[in-house]
Formats: structure tokens, sequence, C-alpha cells
């Protein structure tokens, strides 16, 4: 397996320096055709064992809500194929902080769909795989070439990529690192590594705005998922040990809860848990804990850090979930923050800052760039929570959480 260093030594100056493409947000017809001529995927494989999985597939849509996803037939079927999460959250609306989150473990007090070029500073999932030489890759629909940095493409006419469901693409620690930039790919590239047998193991996968049902509806999204997915799910070297996660950013209606729908499949779900539901509270932010509990990796000190594990996950950890009461829980506005527009949330200059020294749920640190990074600065925000909250602002005060420990402990809070 190679490393980053000995790849760039092996592939040498000239290819690198073919992939420092654009980071413009509307770069010109000729930039793009150069780069789509030269630019070429990187492709990483590696085989790091996990405690429950040992390929993590996350693969989103668009702005449901429950009740309409699981009304559609091919979702349906697909969800009886595996487990059913019943009470899984996006953390805000709208589409990009949920994306952002995904990867970086907060919003920043992102309440908008903004060109965003986040800071090389602030660590994301990319850095925690790092630490253990585990490959990463994204597949966008549509991307004109790996890396692309456009806000969207085409420039003009009806939509098709948008850089806004590309979550490490915003972040300056991925686009101004030569190979990380060229593991944000397109479709093409995810059959070429399919048939290859060089798929990461952890993939994020974006259809485009038509398949994802952004711009069209369940109808669409749903057949496309259905048509994605079947053979895959056929296919031996994809789906062994493999958790693929479906679920959407956001739910449709902002005035009730962001619950939204999503299940697991793939040959690393237990036989036992098939066909049956979780009604463990999950959000966005589980699925780095979850992650980082799988591969023994650090917390990226956010809101990754508190956040519950996947159920079989934890007991395979040792670590007890909690039981949140989503009666008074909503997850529609984030924090203040540097990313605001001061629309749904408040701007505030400053970034906020993660914890260095709190114990996570997954049980392995923080990740030494960040404590680092903000080495004698205090947390921002108590991220030791299993959900988000702002006293500030008072988005998602006044909800209560509680978890058994094992020794019969009882550990309760209300978030204020």
């Amino acid at each position: 397996m190679f490393t980053k260093q000995s790849l760039v030594t092996l592939l040498g100056g000239l290819s690198l320096a073919l992939a420092q493409t654009s980071s413009s947000e509307y770069p010109s017809s000729a930039e793009i055709s150069a780069a789509k001529a030269t630019v070429q995927p990187y492709s990483p494989v590696s085989n790091v064992k996990g405690l429950a999985f040992n390929r993590f597939v996350n693969i989103w849509l668009e702005n449901t809500d429950f009740d309409v996803a699981a009304g559609n037939e091919n979702l349906a079927v697909l969800a009886k194929k595996g487990l059913l999460l019943n009470n899984f959250w996006a953390v805000t609306h709208p589409s990009e902080p949920n994306y952002c989150a995904s990867a970086g473990g907060d919003t920043f007090g992102m309440d908008n769909d903004d060109f965003h070029q986040i800071p090389a500073n602030v660590s994301t999932i990319a850095d925690l795989f790092d630490t253990k030489n585990i490959a990463w890759g994204e597949y966008q629909e549509a991307l004109p070439y790996p890396g692309y940095q456009g806000y969207r493409y085409p420039e003009s006419g009806a939509n098709d990529y948008v850089r806004k469901h590309n979550p490490l693409i915003l972040f300056d620690s991925v686009t101004q690192d030569a190979l990380r930039l060229r593991q944000i790919k397109n479709f093409t590239s995810f059959y070429d590594d399919l048939e290859h047998h060089r798929l990461p193991q952890y993939m994020f996968i974006t259809p485009n705005m038509t398949n994802d049902g952004h711009d069209t509806d369940i109808t669409v999204s749903g057949a496309w998922t259905w048509n994605f997915l079947t053979e895959l799910l056929e296919n031996d070297y994809f789906t062994k040990d493999t958790l693929i996660m479906l679920t959407f950013d956001e739910t449709d209606t902002y005035e009730i809860g962001n619950n939204v729908f999503t299940f697991l499949l793939g040959g690393a779900v237990p036989e036992d848990l098939r066909g049956t539901e979780d009604d463990t509270f999950y959000s966005h932010y589980s699925v780095i804990a979850s992650l980082s509990a799988n591969w023994g990796l650090p917390s990226l000190g956010r809101w990754d850090c508190g956040a519950n594990l996947f159920s079989w996950l934890a007991e395979k950890t040792g670590y007890v979930n909690y039981d949140v009461d989503t009666s008074n829980l909503y997850m529609n506005q984030t924090h203040w923050g540097p990313l605001s527009d001061d629309d749904y949330s408040e701007y505030y200059a400053g970034w906020p800052v993660p914890t260095t020294e709190a114990s996570c749920s997954a049980g392995n640190g923080i990740l030494s760039a960040v404590k680092q990074t903000y080495k004698g600065l205090t947390a921002t925000f108590n991220y030791t929570t299993p959900f988000p909250y702002d006293s500030r602002s008072g988005n998602n005060v006044g909800v209560k959480y509680s978890r058994t420990l094992k020794n019969g402990k009882v550990e309760s809070g209300v978030s204020q």
C-alpha cells in the first residue's frame, strides 16, 4: 500500500502540477477544458480491518420528509433488506451546512448554500483517515474532472453537479493538497474503480440534481437508488464487509423535526438486524463518530465527539448511547459562526473552538492536529452532548437526554 508521500515521489512533479486546477467559483471554459484533458483521478486502496465493517458507503439524496421517503416503494423494499434507522436526524437547513457537517463535524454557522472555502487549519474526516492510511474517495455525478472546485457544472442552464453537495471540496485542507483533490471524482471513475477492485474504504456518493430528487421528486430519486444499488448489492467485492448508508441531507418541510429517512444495507449489517428497525437517536455527526469507533480513529473534537454510535458498534466498543427526548427537538437551525449570512443564524467572525480534552464516544481521544491548533483554548460549545445546541441563540435548548451505564449509574442532562 502506497503512503501519500511515497506516491508523491513516484508520480513526480509533472502529474502533481497538472492537478493544481482553478479554485475559482466560476473557472473559465479554457481552464475547464485544459483540466479535463490533463487531470487524472487518484484511487488509493487500503485494507484496514474495522470492528464492525471494512468499507463504508455514504449515499445522500435531497430534501424529502421522512413519511414521503418511507412511502416510496423502491426505498421501502431496499430498507427491508437492511436496517431502518427510524430516529436519524439531519442537523440543520439548508443543504450545504449538512454536507459540510458530514466532513467537518460542524456547520461553522453556515445557514446558506454559498461558495465557501474553509481554512486549511480546520480538520476533516480526511485527516482522521490519514492517521491509519485508510483510503477514501468521493464520487460526484457529472463532476467534469477530478477535483473540480467550481460552484456548479455546467456553469449555466439546468442544474447537474453542484459544489454545495460535495462535502470535502469545501475544505482548503483538501483542495490545497494535489493528491487529496484527485480523490474527488465522477461516476465514470466509480465504475472504473469498481471494475478494477480499487474502491476506497470510505466513499461519499452524490447523484446529480435530477437523480438526488432536488430538482425532481422522490419518485425519481427512489428509482435512481433502486437502479444504482440493486446490481451493486449482487457484487461481492462491493458488498462484502461493507456498510452502505442511504440517507437524506434534510427534510423538505422546515417547520417539522429534521428526522430523515435512513437505512443501512450491505454485508456488514448483522444478520439478526436485517429487516428490523432501530429507534436509537442518530444524526449526521453519528456517522463520523461511528467511523472513528470502527477503525480506532480519533475525534475531530466537534459535534462528532458526543454523537451516538451505530447500536451494534456501540456494543462492540462498550459505549452506551444516550436516549434523547425528541419531543422538543427540531434541528432546523445552526449556531452562530463565520459562515453565516446572518439570516437563519447569527454571523460571528470567530471560528468555533473544538474540544481538545473531552472523552468522546468513539473512545480514541482528539486528533493531534486539533489539539495542537487549539491548545489552551476553551471549547465554544458543549461538544460532548449527543446532539448540537447553542445556548446563545436558544437553538435545540431544553432537550433532555439520558443513559443508564452498565454499572447501573444513570447519567442525564438538559441542553441549556
